[in-house]
């Protein structure tokens, strides 16, 4: 009975993440968009299999500063979610920073991996690592509009070595990672409060992760 109710709680999951992953199909061919959004039908990003796509019509009646914006967002947003998929993994095979995270003898060591180790941390370690993601976002990381592209937090300092269409795959290749690496954490996150098993298919495959294991 118990496996079968984890077994539920794994299509479940799945059914979830399909949901999602239906938001990414492109639109149907008979839905027309207006002037405006379909002059980015060829921007960088719009690629196969999905093409365009725009389920919210966030890009209808939006001028280039609005699209930008959006683009700008996807960037910030695909970097950081590649961070934590990298973080996850890393910290879930049991990396850890040698010492400790407090005064009191908190071990970086004893912190468990994902949403789970926000019950480990110290109110104060918590109130520093919010202190100091608002200070790179209202400080450092910042797009003051003379870098090349949305997202170029080079602000015009150095310049990348590369012809005009190698530095166009690369930025296609973050678009795509960073997009890719959003469904990711998401899906980890999911599964984690789910089964306690962000690694699914490490389950599925008869080899779990033993996440968390003796934290």
């Amino acid at each position: 009975r118990r496996k079968q109710k984890q077994r539920m709680k794994t299509v479940a999951a799945l059914t979830l993440l399909a949901g999602s992953a239906l938001a990414f199909a492109p639109q149907q061919a008979g839905k027309s968009s207006s002037a405006v959004s379909a002059s980015f039908e060829d921007a960088l990003g719009v690629q196969p299999p999905l093409g365009f796509w725009d389920p919210l019509n966030l890009l209808e009646d939006a001028d280039e500063e609005r699209f930008n914006r959006l683009r700008y967002v996807e960037v910030k947003h695909g970097r950081i979610a590649m961070l934590a998929v990298l973080g996850h993994i890393h910290t879930a095979f049991g990396a850890r920073v040698p010492g400790n995270i407090d005064m009191s003898g908190t071990s970086f060591a004893s912190i468990k991996t994902g949403i789970a180790g926000l019950k480990d941390i110290p109110t104060a370690g918590l109130i520093q690592i919010v202190a100091f993601i608002g200070f790179l976002e209202v400080f450092i990381m910042k797009d003051k509009g003379t870098g090349d592209f949305p997202g170029d937090l080079r602000n015009g300092m150095f310049t990348w070595k590369g012809s005009e269409e190698e530095l166009m795959q690369k930025r296609a290749i973050e678009l795509n990672n960073g997009r890719a690496a959003q469904m990711g954490i998401l899906g980890l996150m999911v599964h984690e409060q789910l089964t306690g098993e962000p690694y699914v298919l490490n389950a599925l495959c008869g080899v779990p992760s033993n996440f968390n294991a003796g934290l």
